[in-house]
């Protein structure tokens, strides 16, 4: 072995692990909130970060999916209200029953993945690209459909439905493990499954995919409707909260969902998009928003500090994977 060599070898020791500088950030960000807001570690406001969290999860969950093909889905805010759209006007005007209104708001769901499929696959428009159109199309039918934007509220709501998200089962709230549940989902199918290696290997490199024999038109179908699907499922809870469907709604989940799996995929050496780093991102976003809530932060302050923290982050994962290279 050459001085090089051995020279190399140290340098390699004396680095610190991919995903170092992201997790030093957010310990950083929970130390800072538990030492200047006491409240911040009481039991009560953990359960609630984590319950405030769940329907922000189910939307990012699906965002690891698109970005782990290879793409950026800006559709899934539609896939969102069109869930939530489909499920309250199914049980106030055709009064359904709790789990078909559900279901119906799933759909709405599928329809928009299935837009997304046809622009992707069978146009060949790129998935950032497809999606903005969809974004423009679903916003504008939302606000046709509500006459000018305003809400559809059904306060008579069946209790089953209102449980999905406020109830509680076991002690935790149903909307948790509702999230859990796709969580594992999710789980098995990236990290476990054959199909998830054929999805990462389509985003690595969709050519050498193809070759190797993987159908790729195929697993974007599934991938643009799945995400669409899971995303209307997390509208459908939010309008069970709020017992209505407000336009636009969604909006609100976009960035923080592609935030939340890109400080997830900060945290593994290949800077690839994963599920449990998509639920440490989610748990960090819902703790950011917390804590400078409970700072008593302007909203302009709060939203301006989150900004800060996130792009701080993401840059020194960015640095530290350069030094990698």
């Amino acid at each position: 072995m050459n001085l090089r060599s051995i020279l190399a070898q140290r340098g390699a020791l004396a680095r610190p692990p991919q995903g170092f500088w992201s997790c030093l950030i957010l310990g950083a960000v929970f130390a800072l909130f538990a030492w200047s807001v006491p409240p911040f570690l009481q039991v009560e406001n953990l359960r609630n970060i984590v319950d405030g969290s769940a329907v922000l999860l189910i939307l990012a969950l699906g965002m690891t999916l698109i970005v782990a093909i290879g793409g950026i889905d800006l559709s899934v805010c539609i896939a969102f209200d069109f869930g939530a759209a489909f499920a309250i006007v199914a049980l106030k005007d055709y009064q359904v029953a709790w789990y078909l209104a559900v279901l119906i708001g799933i759909a709405g769901g599928v329809l928009v993945g299935l837009l997304n499929a046809v622009l992707v696959v069978q146009l060949s428009i790129s998935p950032f690209l497809a999606t903005l159109g969809t974004f423009f199309i679903g916003s504008s039918v939302q606000r046709i459909f509500t006459h000018g934007g305003g809400p559809i509220t059904f306060r008579e709501a069946p209790l089953e439905f209102q449980n999905l998200a406020v109830g509680v089962f076991w002690g935790i709230p149903v909307k948790v493990w509702i999230a859990a549940a796709v969580l594992l989902v999710y789980f098995v199918l990236l990290e476990r499954s054959i199909l998830g290696k054929r999805i990462h290997a389509i985003g690595m490199q969709r050519s050498a995919a193809h070759h190797a024999g993987v159908r790729v038109g195929a697993t974007l179908v599934g991938a643009l409707v799945l995400t669409a699907a899971t995303s209307a499922l997390g509208g459908t809870i939010a309008s069970a909260n709020m017992q209505m469907f407000t336009p636009m709604a969604g909006y609100a989940y976009l960035l923080n969902a592609i935030a939340a799996v890109f400080i997830g995929a900060s945290l593994r050496a290949n800077g690839r998009p994963h599920v449990i780093g998509t639920l440490v991102g989610t748990l960090f976003l819902g703790m950011v928003a917390n804590g400078f809530n409970l700072m008593g932060l302007e909203p302009n302050e709060k939203a301006a500090a989150a900004g800060l923290v996130l792009l701080l982050a993401l840059a020194l994962s960015a640095w530290q994977q350069r030094k990698h290279l």
